[in-house]
């Protein structure tokens, strides 16, 4: 069983640091508006040039405001080791830093290893599929398109996810008063 459960409510309010994953996924399913109730995310800098590598028209802003972040190298012996026992690539270093220099900051990836290694630092971290679930709450998409995304996914996205956990995200969306 997925043990997730629906998403836990992110503050709007709050400050959002995004790696490349959930810019990239929730674009490939016309979804990048889902942002669009923070007033801010910030971009690190590694992030930004993976993404512009990848699917440039996630950054245009039009759907969210995304601010460009220089982050510099810190000397954090705390990161260094993490980078190291999780080996993260670039952007994920990058938003690691990022999130270091923004304390009560959140965490927008899809990747396992960035995802732990935020959390062991103490923050927030959340998904694409924790964005498609929050809409529901939101009220920003119906359970029924939700559910249509989450199906759809494999085909319109380039997220890894197993099947077996895609569809006991669906089975628990169908069976939930989200």
């Amino acid at each position: 069983m997925w043990s997730g459960g629906c998403v836990a409510a992110i503050d709007p309010l709050a400050r959002i640091i995004s790696d490349a994953g959930p810019l990239i996924h929730l674009d490939e399913l016309d979804s990048l508006d889902l942002l669009a109730d923070f007033p801010l995310i910030l971009v690190p800098n590694t992030v930004w040039e993976e993404v512009q590598r990848h699917r440039p028209q996630a950054l245009s802003g039009v759907h969210c405001l995304l601010e460009h972040e220089a982050v510099g190298r810190l000397a954090d012996p705390e990161l260094e080791v993490l980078f190291s026992a999780f080996a993260l690539d670039a952007g994920e270093k990058g938003a690691l830093a990022c999130l270091r220099s923004h304390p009560g900051s959140i965490l927008l990836t899809d990747d396992a290893a960035a995802r732990l290694a935020a959390k062991t630092l103490g923050f927030q971290v959340h998904g694409s599929i924790g964005i498609l679930l929050r809409a529901i709450r939101r009220r920003q998409r119906s359970r029924s398109e939700v559910l249509a995304l989450l199906r759809e996914l494999p085909q319109r996205s380039t997220l890894h996810i197993r099947p077996g956990l895609l569809q006991e995200i669906i089975e628990e969306v169908e069976g939930s008063k989200v």
